[in-house]
């Protein structure tokens, strides 16, 4: 199943990040996971939350920019070259990894790979076709 992530530009000075997560905080909304990337000017904090719509009502309400797109949460095998399984899958089908972090907690002992496919129908479909599990919203709220 695809998973609804936000991406919000955050100015690169220091209490960003705290303003950030104090917005969703005392809106309720809760972070499952997470990804900064930075440049010298400003940040890209990538999360996966419970209610991104909300999340991205109450961030715009406060002037940043938010946007959205899907994602996939691949489980993998926690072994060495389990990832590399599923990126040859993914390869197999043509399908270009923009970008990847590590999901906070794990799943039966297998780790969780958050993944921002180029195509993500087409990286579900591949995936699915190879048996790869993946997680639908409600699983990665549960974790």
């Amino acid at each position: 199943m695809l998973i609804k992530q936000i991406s919000v530009f955050v100015e690169n000075v220091p209490g960003q990040l705290s303003e950030v997560s104090k917005i969703l905080g005392e809106s309720g909304i809760d972070m499952s996971a997470l990804s900064l990337a930075d440049t010298s000017e400003f940040g890209i904090l990538r999360l996966i939350v419970n209610d991104p719509e909300k999340a991205c009502d109450v961030l715009r309400a406060q002037n940043y920019i938010v946007k959205q797109n899907y994602v996939v949460a691949a489980v993998v095998d926690d072994r060495p070259g389990g990832l590399t399984g599923v990126l040859d899958i993914l390869s197999a089908a043509n399908v270009a990894v923009e970008y990847m972090y590590a999901f906070v907690g794990s799943k039966d002992g297998h780790a969780v790979v958050v993944i921002r496919p180029d195509n993500a129908e087409t990286a579900l479909k591949a995936l699915d076709e190879n048996h790869v599990s993946t997680l639908d919203p409600k699983d990665i709220y549960r974790l």
